[in-house]
């Protein structure tokens, strides 16, 4: 029974071992062509994590996409035609610093057009408060007054 124990036991730690696993990607022999790859990689965005490099990701899509970039640049690609497989592949999207074309105009003038909207907003709301003239307090009623008078009194 022991020995059974002892078995399944071993059974059930080989089966969770994936889980366990740290994903280590392997670079290329040639340090100078790694080193480009890790340029590259510094600019591809991850499509998980979005505001992250690739490189500095650890979702498995961003280990997919290093692992490409590795591939082409062992191909021997230019950084160029490395990029442009990429880009063809996912689209701008995928650039971290995406470039100034008819696709992606949203992306650079967006934020000045929502700044400016902003800006015509606080405007408006300004001028309507200034034309607006400031409402007349409400009388005061006869116990209020006769309150006011008391307290009046007392500080005389």
């Amino acid at each position: 029974m022991k020995r059974f124990g002892l078995g399944c036991l071993l059974a059930l730690m080989v089966a969770i071992a994936p889980a366990w696993a740290v994903f280590i990607d392997t670079p290329l022999g040639d340090p100078a062509a790694e080193a480009r790859a890790q340029r590259l990689m510094q600019d591809l965005r991850c499509l998980v994590c979005q505001n992250q490099s690739i490189r500095d990701s650890n979702a498995s899509l961003a280990r997919d996409l290093r692992v490409i970039v590795r591939e082409r640049i062992g191909a021997g690609d230019s950084d160029e035609q490395a990029m442009a497989y990429i880009v063809n592949r996912y689209g701008d999207w995928v650039l971290l610093d995406p470039p100034f074309k008819l696709t992606t105009l949203g992306l650079w003038i967006g934020p000045f057009v929502l700044l400016g909207l902003a800006g015509l907003g606080v405007v408006v709301i300004l001028r309507r408060r200034r034309q607006q003239p400031a409402p007349a307090p409400a009388p005061l009623s006869a116990q209020e007054q006769a309150r006011l008078a008391a307290l009046l009194d007392e500080t005389e």
